[in-house]
């Protein structure tokens, strides 16, 4: 029960918030000592968040789907090429290098430096074009190392290219949902690979309560980003992903 209810708010606040859910989840299990929970919960941690977009942004993705946005569409698939290449050629090994816990601290550091020089951009009032979609798709990209927050580096990437900060949230969380999605249908190939050595399953009724909790979690997380982003102090997620990088690297 503690271990989902950890795992599930990590989850529903760091896969929004910019400090990066994949080097939480790395260091909450290495620092707290937590079990493995197994491909179930793991799988429906990812459902919960996608939940919490399609929550947040249901106006939006109604208006798209009603309304027949192509070219509204057609960006959010140019924006997934780079983070599909990436993620099909070179996952398993970049997985296996920057995991361990001392990596994701040297990429939380990384990513604090990004995220405080947003402080120094001026404020964006462009769209989202298709070339801009595909540069943040770029920075989606290099997001796939654990510690380096896909939501930070997405919004940091439209911020440079001048994009409204309205505008680049939205996009930016729209955007992620193909990967999201991606990461969910990978943790299943790769458990139906080791079916015979997978780690005691949680409870289904714990696996509800952690999807639930993550899409609760991840739509209040939303709903304090985009405030953040309004009012100008998302830059101060950087000093906290560098401070959690530095105790990561003394800790481990």
């Amino acid at each position: 029960m503690i271990e989902v209810t950890v795992l599930s708010i990590l989850q529903g606040i760091a896969e929004f918030l910019p400090i990066s859910s994949s080097g939480h989840l790395v260091l909450g299990k290495n620092l707290l000592g937590l079990q493995d929970v197994g491909l179930r919960l793991d799988v429906f941690l990812h459902v919960g968040t996608l939940v919490a977009i399609f929550a947040f942004y249901f106006s939006v993705i109604r208006r798209i789907v009603v309304d027949l946005e192509w070219s509204y569409l057609l960006k959010v698939i140019v924006s997934a090429v780079p983070v599909g290449i990436v993620g099909v050629l070179f996952h398993a090994r970049l997985e296996e290098i920057f995991s361990s816990p001392r990596m994701v601290g040297v990429a939380l550091i990384f990513t604090g430096f990004i995220l405080t020089a947003t402080r120094f951009l001026p404020k964006g009032r462009l769209d989202v074009s298709y070339g801009r979609a595909f540069w943040m798709g770029l920075a989606q990209a290099i997001a796939i190392l654990p510690g380096v927050s896909r939501s930070g580096m997405t919004i940091a990437a439209a911020r440079i290219a001048k994009v409204d900060a309205e505008k680049s949230a939205e996009f930016s969380f729209l955007m992620s949902t193909p990967p999201i999605a991606g990461a969910a249908l990978l943790e299943v190939l790769k458990g139906a690979e080791a079916a015979g050595e997978a780690a005691a399953e949680v409870s289904w009724p714990l696996t509800v309560y952690g999807c639930v909790l993550a899409a609760v979690v991840g739509y209040l997380s939303l709903k304090f980003l985009l405030k953040s982003l309004k009012s100008r102090w998302f830059w101060l997620f950087g000093p906290y992903c560098l401070c959690t990088g530095i105790v990561a690297l003394f800790l481990t």
